[in-house]
């Protein structure tokens, strides 16, 4: 068979897509450090934020005069939600804290972009996405790192059909999370399956589909030279029929760091690759032969500006946003599931393990 050895990639749709006309205001609850992407992404994207909340008053202020000086500022969330004009709400607080924010914002009226994780029980996650149905108000997940461009051009790849049925994908992570020693983060039991791959567990689910998976065996073990206190050296097989995947997280490469995956189909590869930070390459192949995009964009901010202005496409649309709350449970079963066998030392079926194994 002649094969060319390249040819145009596909085109893509693989970039953030503001809404046609909707124009929110916007209210942040929430100020912490990873807010400042939040507001750099709303500020390049053009979006109104009016309002800024956060127990610690100095830190809303801090945020408001880097980026929005115009914004109101608050420290009672229950202000913020009272103001008419006031469409959209950006939750950012910690995980065991935000449900009951959620919940005061549905109630509200207000469309709600959650930080990810979503919830620490699937029980809660139900419960919160059945009252924003109620409310008839969108309820969806901060998982940005869907509209990485790399990750969001393969999930479009996948989806429309370019490698054929998915048969296996492989994430392989070298990267050095020790910087975590002596910082909040060193208290997140799990850190590695739990806060950082859950952006993987999201995208393999975002690959997969509507398959399910049959069975996750995950380990975690600690290097011994890192400094912070929880494992950094994890990984995870997950069984489908007819199809795997497999996660490596080696959280503690200090040199030729790595970030790769691989998706194998029926018809095709795709191949996403960073060696050493400079971005990721992207490669498709199939019986044509080898294409490869020359993507925009970087996880930080586009995946924030993405994953904003998916919700607010949702909203114009009065469609489900694709990061839903719903949706989003799926990839906390995996999640949660994955720790669970950790800690067990034995294989565990997602959806089985409702709360989050870890939490205290």
């Amino acid at each position: 068979m002649s094969v060319d050895p390249s040819f145009e990639a596909p085109e893509l749709p693989y970039e953030p897509r503001d809404p046609k006309s909707y124009e929110p205001a916007v209210g942040l609850i929430g100020c912490g450090g990873i807010t400042g992407t939040h507001l750099e992404a709303y500020s390049d994207a053009g979006y109104d934020v009016r309002a800024l909340c956060d127990i610690d008053e100095a830190a809303a202020e801090e945020k408001r005069e880097e980026f929005y000086p115009d914004a109101d500022v608050y420290t009672d969330h229950e202000e913020l939600l009272a103001r008419s004009d006031i469409d959209v709400v950006d939750i950012t607080t910690h995980p065991q804290h935000r449900p009951p924010l959620i919940e005061d914002a549905i109630r509200a009226g207000k469309h709600v972009l959650s930080q990810k994780p979503f919830v620490l029980d699937l029980d809660v996650g139900e419960r919160l996405v059945e009252l924003a149905a109620e409310n008839d108000v969108q309820l969806a997940v901060n998982q940005n790192g869907r509209w990485a461009p790399h990750f969001s051009y393969l999930r479009h790849a996948i989806a429309e059909g370019h490698v054929g049925s998915v048969l296996d994908v492989d994430f392989s992570v070298h990267f050095d999370h020790d910087w975590i020693a002596e910082t909040p983060f060193d208290d997140v039991e799990h850190v590695i399956l739990y806060d950082f791959a859950i952006h993987w567990f999201d995208a393999l689910s975002c690959f997969m589909g509507d398959r399910k998976p049959q069975r996750v065996y995950a380990s975690e073990a600690t290097s011994p030279t890192q400094q912070s206190s929880k494992p950094l050296l994890s990984q995870a097989s997950i069984e489908y029929e007819g199809a795997q995947a497999s996660m490596t997280f080696a959280g503690h490469t200090q040199f030729a760091q790595e970030d790769r995956t691989v998706v194998a189909g029926t018809e095709g590869t795709l191949v996403s690759t960073d060696a050493g930070g400079d971005g990721q390459t992207v490669t498709l192949e199939t019986e044509r032969g080898t294409a490869s995009p020359d993507l925009d964009g970087e996880w930080f901010t586009d995946g924030f500006h993405g994953s904003m202005a998916a919700l607010l496409r949702a909203i114009e649309t009065g469609e489900e946003p694709p990061h839903s709350g719903r949706n989003n449970l799926a990839s906390l079963e995996l999640c949660f599931a994955a720790v669970a066998s950790a800690e067990r030392g034995e294989p565990v079926v997602p959806g089985d393990v409702r709360r989050f194994p870890g939490e205290q």
